[in-house]
């Protein structure tokens, strides 16, 4: 892991499942050139990586113990712009102990595994000082629940993206589907609306905007639309 640079710029956007976060994100450091965090990756991995080692989750000491030592390695690899989304020519390869995973952490279950360990405050402890660490020139666009308001509660630019529940499920739908994953839309709607309100409630760093967060409904907008939004904040900002 490299080291943090305190002095290099940061853009923090956060939302719920589904608002799109990682997409927006993805195209905002593409044409920045800035670094990328997904901070959700993390809490994914420990829910899978606890998951996959039995770890039980009701032993937060446990699980916190897994996240400190969490063997994890990001990969920033080449792909087919064909099959990327909008032209992406690159995406993040993640390997949790050796082993490329994808796929595993996209899931409903890892979803709500990761929801459940992100409420522990042991857990967000172990994992703060990681993610401080992407900090790094020319700069980080970071993408979470908590960016703009636990971990990097400094940055200049924030962003809160948002969308109506039934708009999310549909997404995530549609997602699943692409990816050759069944999904049941009433089901991924319930399961949206629990974990929202899971999330907005934890007592560690619970799901909303920062105070000084511009806020963003991406239900009706198209990628190009709430990019464009959110380059316009990066240039009155930095």
């Amino acid at each position: 892991m490299f080291m943090a640079d305190s002095f290099a710029p940061v853009l923090t956007i956060d939302g719920p499942s589904g608002s799109g976060k990682g997409t927006i994100v993805q195209h905002v450091a593409k044409k920045l050139g800035w670094h990328v965090l997904d901070s959700g990756a993390l809490y994914r991995l420990v829910g899978y990586g606890s998951q996959n080692n039995h770890l039980s989750f009701d032993n937060e000491d446990e699980i916190a113990n897994y996240a400190a030592n969490l063997d994890v390695e990001f990969k920033l690899v080449n792909v087919d712009s064909a099959k990327s989304d909008g032209g992406v020519s690159q995406e993040l390869q993640i390997l949790l102990e050796g082993e490329v995973v994808g796929a595993e952490l996209r899931t409903e279950t890892t979803g709500n595994a990761a929801s459940i360990v992100a409420a522990m405050p042991k857990v967000r402890e172990a994992l703060f000082q990681r993610q401080r660490d992407f900090q790094k020139s020319p700069g980080l666009v970071a993408d979470g629940r908590d960016m703009g308001t636990t971990i990097f509660p400094d940055a200049k630019a924030k962003i809160f993206l948002t969308a109506s529940a039934e708009e999310r499920a549909q997404r995530r739908y549609k997602q699943l589907k692409s990816k050759g994953i069944d999904g049941n839309l009433a089901a991924l709607l319930k399961d949206i609306t629990e974990r929202d309100e899971r999330d907005s409630q934890r007592s560690a760093s619970p799901l909303k905007p920062a105070d000084d967060a511009v806020q963003i409904d991406t239900s009706d907008l198209s990628i190009e639309q709430v990019v464009e939004q959110v380059l316009a904040v990066c240039d009155k900002k930095f």
